[in-house]
């Protein structure tokens, strides 16, 4: 079994994606570590109630930074929803190198497909994704 770590910012951008077969303390330093050194320290840290958080947090020195509550981490949870979709229909991984790749290629995608659709017009909306088609289609040839 192996476990996805996933960093969302708070329009729903995959910032980084990492794969381990630990979900300890250690795994969660290395993870806050890496994605803070690539994106800065944020105002604040959205989780879930694993102890390894807080405990990492705290070596660190963000552990005032984290908000644990019912509600705060459904950004996150739901930027999961795709690739879970995925890996269910692809029966699972075989090996966490091919999870950590397809991860990694997923969020970019995603990232590059995402719109926030209730933040504006059908038409500035269908603008901006042809716009990203044809980005993509320019890209893959």
């Amino acid at each position: 079994m192996h476990y996805l770590w996933r960093a969302v910012d708070h329009e729903g951008e995959v910032l980084k994606s990492f794969a381990c077969k630990t979900r300890d303390k250690a795994a969660a330093l290395k993870f806050i570590k890496q994605t803070m050194k690539r994106h800065g320290k944020p105002k604040a840290i959205v989780t879930d109630g694993l102890r390894a958080y807080s405990a990492a947090m705290k070596e660190i020195g963000n552990d005032d930074r984290q908000e644990i509550g019912r509600w705060f981490n459904n950004s996150a949870e739901n930027s999961h929803l795709p690739f879970r979709r995925r890996e269910r229909a692809m029966l699972r991984f075989r090996r966490m190198k091919t999870l950590q790749k397809f991860s990694s290629v997923h969020a970019a995608i995603h990232n590059h497909f995402n719109q926030e659709r209730h933040l504006i017009s059908r038409d500035h909306y269908k603008e901006q994704r042809l716009a990203a088609l044809a980005e993509w289609k320019a890209l893959a040839a």
